[in-house]
């Protein structure tokens, strides 16, 4: 589906309302009405970058199954993007950081008409599906720190983690967290680093939300 582009721009301009919703609205739902046949909600962008390099590594092709990846710029805004696309004839699924679960668990109880009760289990039972404690946080952990510094010395970022290491408020941290920091230190890093990492692991260490997740759709 060569308009994927096209369905995210409308559904965040209906999301975010004002006089152009409508319009977008249509647009919106005009695009679910043709080849779009899932969507997966992301917080944020690197989020999206690892589910598409995961998909590309086992030869799937996301555009051409119609399924899109959705960064919604933070959980809190699940409830609204959930309550847009819930009634459009298309399969909703999503992937959060354990931190803003809660912001999923409640808006998908929302939907469901139920007051409070639904668990992890039951949230990836709908397609739903949580990192602990976030994306950064998994790969490290499958990667393991000896292989984070080499896709950083690759990458020729390595001195540079040195050097962020040796900082007053990183000495004694342990380099699990000095990492996930690191990563998250300069715009855009976060983004392709969810590439390169995905890319550098062996296929029984993918993460499992990243797994499960690309497996609903």
């Amino acid at each position: 589906m060569r308009e994927l582009p096209r369905f995210r721009a409308a559904v965040r301009t209906w999301a975010a309302g004002g006089r152009d919703a409508p319009a977008a609205a249509a647009v919106a739902r005009e695009q679910a009405g043709a080849a779009l046949t899932a969507v997966v909600l992301v917080e944020g962008v690197s989020d999206q970058v690892a589910l598409e390099a995961l998909a590309r590594r086992r030869h799937r092709d996301l555009v051409g199954e119609g399924v899109c990846v959705l960064p919604i710029g933070g959980a809190m805004s699940a409830r609204r993007f959930l309550g847009i696309l819930g009634p459009l004839s298309v399969e909703v699924r999503g992937l959060c950081d354990e931190g803003e679960e809660r912001y999923f668990r409640r808006s998908l109880e929302e939907q469901a008409g139920v007051n409070g009760g639904l668990t992890r289990s039951a949230m990836e039972t709908l397609g739903f599906f949580v990192c602990v404690a976030d994306l950064e946080d998994e790969l490290i952990r499958a990667l393991g720190v000896a292989g984070v510094e080499r896709v950083l010395a690759a990458e020729k970022d390595l001195a540079r983690f040195r050097m962020f290491q040796n900082q007053p408020a990183q000495r004694g941290r342990p380099a699990e967290r000095q990492l996930r920091r690191f990563l998250g230190t300069t715009s855009g890093r976060k983004a392709r680093y969810a590439r390169v990492l995905v890319d550098a692991l062996e296929p029984d260490r993918i993460p499992r939300p990243l797994d499960r997740v690309l497996a609903t759709v």
